[in-house]
């Protein structure tokens, strides 16, 4: 068996990389957010051509409410895995492929 090791400096580059591909996922839809649901987080924005953000994206980890006043915890997506709501959204498939592969194939 052979060991292949990585630099840090190339393991932050691979790391960089995977969340960029991650991120490419996202049809920002809104759905994660509360878009669908009636009561979206209060950060969910929508631009121009119909699609939502977040102005807060990169520090959204944490306690919210939505709208309507009701707490929640903001999580990262693959966190709601294997109970991923939206079965349209784009991670959907990429997270139960994730979650097949961990628990050896039991999906």
């Amino acid at each position: 068996m052979t060991v292949t090791y990585m630099d840090e400096a190339a393991y932050s580059r691979k790391q960089a990389e995977e969340e960029a591909r991650y991120e490419a996922l996202c049809r920002r839809c809104g759905a994660c957010c509360g878009a669908l649901d009636g009561d979206p987080c209060e950060h969910l924005k929508q631009d121009g051509s119909g699609k939502y953000f977040c102005p807060i994206y990169d520090h959204r980890i944490g306690m919210h409410k939505t709208l309507g006043g009701k707490q929640f915890a903001c999580v990262p997506i693959r966190d709601l895995r294997p109970n991923l709501p939206f079965k349209g959204c784009a991670y959907f498939p990429y997270l139960v492929k994730d979650e097949g592969e961990r628990d050896g194939g039991k999906r």
